[in-house]
């Protein structure tokens, strides 16, 4: 037999807060209710915040020292605790040269996070390789401030020419995860 209490509001009988159901209770919402949190909400799930950054104008280094790709992303932990999930899926190719490869790199606000650059290599002598590299990465920055994370790159020698392509869009993606 099923129950149905109707109220406009429902406040607990001391304190300031209340419990709804126990523990293993399964609590359906229908199709077409709309919630709404005009508070602070919290243990809805991992997964807080998702921004997302774009690239499609040629980037290129013939050099071996890091030098950003321009593709950004910028975003703002609501808690020190939170960690930051970087994805990224860079399209880039070598245009000139002999056999060499390419490094990658994770920045945030203007510092290399990773103990080694993500390795690109390109086996051929001259012409062009498209690829596309995904980095995956998992930050702890520990603060609640404005950070951006970017893609850096840079030439394994100096005689070849590593370009972030301009016909395809490269993406990076950065997801606020409860701590």
């Amino acid at each position: 037999m099923a129950s149905e209490i109707k109220a406009n509001k429902i406040s607990p009988a001391t304190g300031t807060a209340f419990t709804l159901g126990d523990s293993g209770d399964t609590f359906t919402v229908p199709s077409g209710v709309v919630l709404t949190n005009n508070g602070t909400a919290s243990g809805f799930g991992k997964v807080l915040q998702v921004v997302q950054g774009t690239y499609a104008t040629q980037t290129s280094t013939s050099g071996t020292t890091p030098v950003t790709s321009n593709l950004s992303a910028s975003i703002t932990p609501s808690s020190t605790s939170n960690k930051v999930l970087l994805l990224a899926t860079v399209n880039s190719f070598y245009t000139t040269g002999t056999a060499g490869g390419g490094n990658l790199y994770i920045y945030r606000d203007g510092s290399d996070l990773l103990p080694s650059p993500a390795a690109v290599n390109y086996l051929g002598s001259g012409g062009s390789l498209m690829d596309t590299i995904s980095l995956n990465y998992l930050d702890s920055p520990s603060s609640t401030s404005l950070l951006t994370y970017e893609i850096y790159f840079s030439n394994n020698s100096s005689s070849n020419t590593f370009v972030h392509d301009n016909n395809r869009s490269s993406f990076i993606v950065l997801m606020e995860i409860a701590g």
